[in-house]
């Protein structure tokens, strides 16, 4: 299979950092139970941009799993896990990512996943699903829908949308019940804590 990363040879600790974090995700772990079982994505080819780390790499087993096919490239130039990548790649996974990437690379690797002919796009930002509506026109009528992570990709694709520029479904993940269970409400309040702390400096052990 087709990759381009930093290096291969870090495979084995990214295996490790995402089995770690697989460990903390019971839910997906559920979900790629069921994968194993019902193959829901077989024969599918899903294209992704997303932050290619050990939490990523955990949904990327789960889409093989289930049946997919995958390519993935970064959705940020700096925050790839190159052990994480190589442990992907090693797995069979056509993965485009380091941490560093410059301009002309990242938006090489965006074409890199397209050329591997999606028919689901998972992105994070929008700038996949741009770039397969400015450049990658062909594959169009063989997408079956998309999904885009965040409010700023969501906000393009509105924007797409009102222009009569978007040319296929794209499922706005922000918008989703779980999304907003999970992430939303005990992310959320996670980092906020996590915010003060490291705004105020505080030790809450210090503090018992």
């Amino acid at each position: 299979m087709a990759y381009e990363l930093k290096d291969i040879g870090l495979a084995e600790q990214g295996r490790r950092n995402v089995e770690w974090a697989e460990s903390q995700m019971g839910a997906l772990m559920r979900v790629r139970e069921e994968f194993s079982k019902t193959k829901p994505l077989k024969g599918l080819r899903v294209g992704m941009a997303l932050h290619v780390t050990k939490e990523t790499a955990a949904l990327v087993r789960t889409l093989v799993a289930g049946g997919a096919q995958v390519a993935i490239a970064s959705c940020n130039p700096l925050s790839t896990q190159d052990d994480v990548a190589a442990a992907l790649a090693e797995e069979g996974v056509q993965v485009f990512a380091y941490k560093g990437e410059s301009r002309e690379d990242y938006y090489r690797f965006i074409r890199s996943v397209l050329d591997t002919r999606p028919q689901i796009t998972v992105d994070d930002g929008c700038d996949l699903v741009s770039t397969v509506h400015t450049e990658r026109q062909d594959l169009i009528p063989g997408m079956l829908f998309g999904t885009e992570e965040t409010t700023t990709g969501v906000i393009r694709l509105w924007a797409m949308e009102r222009e009569g520029a978007l040319k296929y479904p794209i499922f706005a993940v922000n918008d989703a019940s779980t999304k907003h269970l999970v992430d939303n409400y005990y992310g959320t309040g996670q980092s906020t804590i996590d915010g003060i702390l490291r705004a105020s400096n505080v030790l809450l052990a210090g503090k018992t």
